[in-house]
C-alpha cells in the first residue's frame, strides 16, 4: 500500500487521538487481509459507520462487506443473495438448497429429533423466516420468538435471514442450531429424524 503512512498522517487533521488509533488499526486490519487501502474520505466514513453501534451496519470495500456484531468486525465476501422459494421435503436423506449455499441432511434415530409418527403423511416444507415465528425447544418453558433465540445463540442478523427452517403446515418444527419444537420432539425409544444443516464449505 504505497504511501499509506502519509495518508494516515493526513487523516490526523480530522481525527482525535483515539480516532487516529482506530484508523491505524483499521488500515492494519485491511492490510493483513490483503485488501486495498481506502481513500482518506472512505476511511473516515468506514470508521463513522463502525462506531454507530447498530447490528445491521454494512460497509462495502474492495469486494467485501464489513459488518460489526457484538463488538467484532466481520469480513464477508460480497455476494448477491439468490432468491429462495419454499421447497417440499418428502423424506429424502439429503435435500440440496443451492440458493442458500448448502444442504439439509436427515438421519434416523431413536428417542431424538423429530418424532416420525407426528409428521408421517403431512406436508413438510423448508422456508425462510418471514417474521414472528416462534419455537419451543424446551418443553418446560414457553415458546419464544426466533429473533430472541437467535440473539441468545449469537447468530448474526445477516445470517438469520438465510437459515432454512422446517415447517409442518403452519407449525415451525425445527431450526438449525436451535433444535426441534417440543410439540414434535421424539420421546424415549420412539423413532425420530435428526435434521442437520450443512453449508457447502462444511
Amino acid at each position: 500500500f504505497p504511501r499509506w503512512r502519509e495518508s494516515l498522517a493526513r487523516s490526523a487533521r480530522h481525527f482525535s487521538r483515539r480516532d487516529l488509533e482506530a484508523a491505524g488499526l483499521l488500515r492494519a486490519y485491511l492490510k493483513e487481509k490483503t485488501l486495498r487501502a481506502p481513500s482518506e474520505a472512505k476511511l473516515i466514513e468506514m470508521l463513522k459507520q463502525f462506531s454507530g453501534g447498530g447490528s445491521r451496519i454494512s460497509v462495502s470495500h474492495d469486494g467485501f462487506d464489513f459488518r460489526v456484531f457484538r463488538g467484532q468486525l466481520k469480513t464477508l465476501k460480497t455476494e448477491k443473495n439468490k432468491a429462495f422459494k419454499s421447497v417440499a421435503w418428502n423424506g429424502e436423506a439429503r435435500l440440496a438448497l443451492p440458493a442458500l449455499g448448502g444442504e439439509l441432511r436427515f438421519r434416523r434415530a431413536r428417542g431424538r429429533g423429530i418424532a416420525s409418527e407426528l409428521i408421517k403423511g403431512k406436508p413438510l416444507q423448508v422456508r425462510l423466516r418471514s417474521g414472528g415465528e416462534r419455537l419451543r425447544p424446551d418443553a418446560r418453558r414457553p415458546s419464544r420468538t426466533l429473533k430472541n433465540l437467535f440473539q441468545e445463540a449469537g447468530v448474526p442478523p445477516w445470517e438469520r435471514e438465510r437459515i432454512p427452517l422446517l415447517f409442518c403446515g403452519g407449525d415451525l418444527v425445527w431450526a438449525p442450531g436451535l433444535g426441534v419444537d417440543a410439540k414434535f420432539l421424539s420421546a424415549d425409544g420412539v423413532p425420530g429424524i435428526l435434521p442437520d444443516w450443512k453449508l457447502s464449505s462444511s
